[in-house]
């Protein structure tokens, strides 16, 4: 009996022993695989620095359409120094005319040409999808960019952006920003996200390139625009007229040489341990009217917005503009902006269409814009538009 109880102690230290030399094999892989990664880390970062700018440069001009632009975020996702090189090499959407990185459609379009997207609308499920257009088709499978719900609440009504499809909710580090209505429909505002800091701060650090798991973060919103819909009281017959001051945007921005403000980073939920700078390039009027205490009208200094005039076609009797083939069913969502005149005073500039919008399909609608407005902005002015407004129709 007691020679049974020696032999059982005996097999239990055995095997504690033998868990014990396990483990620390198993601490000696993760180490060694922790140094290989490392080593493989400061290999790729180590390239002598012309040939890493040649190489990549090469990868950017060649890769200058989606899908295959997904190699380029890859390459800015690999170490630091190949992130700062990325970062100079891709230009902005308002020099290069395309949309790389997700902090892309926060940026002004394009100056010289017209940036096509549509918009696909769900029902069922009230969301809204933003693609880039991938060819000259009116629908094709698109690049997708951003997304929005929309939430109905007892006096007003909100839609909320994201860039993830599937994480549409408020405090959410894929939440961009948000459009929200009066009770009527007939006038909106449009939130952009900031971190809780008083001013708008960012970080230096990359916002991340791939794919993620978002997590919570502390948010507060600012408003960038404001949308108001004319009434119809005596049911004249004609589209939708539409008013939009870019508090963000200076009147200033459509003239030859005029600068817009550019955001360059996403907020994120804590700065205390990262330095920060502006959140705009160039600032914004907004901002300077906020920090400055002035009492004066939204629409002071800031671009407005207005709808394109369209004319009435006698044998088709309805109402025309012309979208250059990118509209193809009659609607009263059908729109196209471009500046309004300051002061009266109308330039070659004012010509210039801003923003289109309209019907291709059911649930289908094509979404162009050009500088100085960024797809963010562009797709929550079209949301605004699919609010039923019967006062104004």
């Amino acid at each position: 009996m007691i020679l049974g109880l020696k032999t059982r102690s005996r097999r239990v230290v055995q095997d504690s022993s033998f868990a014990g030399i396990e483990k620390s094999k198993s601490d000696i892989i993760k180490n060694h695989a922790g140094e290989n990664e490392k080593e493989n880390c400061c290999f790729w970062s180590d390239l002598p620095p012309e040939l890493l700018r040649e190489v990549l440069m090469r990868i950017e001009e060649s890769e200058s359409k989606w899908p295959r632009r997904k190699h380029v975020v890859a390459c800015a996702g690999v170490c630091r120094s190949w992130r700062e090189v990325m970062k100079e090499l891709v230009k902005v959407p308002e020099i290069s005319g395309r949309i790389t990185f997700p902090i892309s459609v926060k940026q002004p379009g394009p100056r010289e040409s017209i940036f096509q997207c549509f918009i696909k609308r769900n029902r069922d499920t009230q969301t809204y999808n933003l693609f880039a257009s991938l060819s000259q088709a009116l629908a094709d499978d698109g690049k997708f960019l951003l997304a929005a719900r929309k939430c109905r609440r007892a006096t007003c009504t909100d839609y909320v952006i994201s860039l993830h499809v599937n994480d549409m909710q408020k405090g959410r580090s894929a939440y961009v920003g948000k459009l929200r209505s009066n009770f009527l429909g007939t006038k909106f505002i449009v939130y952009n996200v900031l971190s809780h800091h008083s001013e708008p701060k960012m970080s230096k650090s990359q916002p991340t390139l791939s794919k993620q798991t978002y997590s919570r973060v502390t948010t507060g919103n600012y408003p960038v625009a404001h949308i108001s819909y004319e009434l119809n009281v005596l049911g004249a017959r004609g589209p939708r007229r539409m008013h939009c001051i870019m508090d963000a945007i200076p009147a200033s921005a459509i003239r030859l040489g005029g600068v817009g403000p550019t955001q360059m980073y996403f907020p994120i939920a804590s700065l205390e341990s990262h330095p920060s700078f502006p959140f705009f390039r160039s600032k914004s009027n907004y901002m300077d009217k906020t920090s400055s205490g002035s009492s004066s009208s939204k629409g002071d200094g800031s671009l407005i917005l207005r709808n394109k005039a369209p004319r009435w076609h006698e044998q088709l009797q309805c109402w025309c503009l012309n979208f250059h083939g990118r509209v193809t069913v009659a609607s009263v969502k059908n729109f196209q902006l471009v500046a309004s005149p300051e002061n009266g005073q109308v330039g070659p500039e004012h010509g210039k269409v801003i923003l289109q919008f309209g019907k291709v399909g059911k649930d289908v609608f094509t979404m162009d814009y050009r500088f100085p407005i960024s797809a963010f902005q562009a797709f929550a002015i079209c949301l605004s538009n699919f609010d039923t407004k019967i006062a104004c129709e």
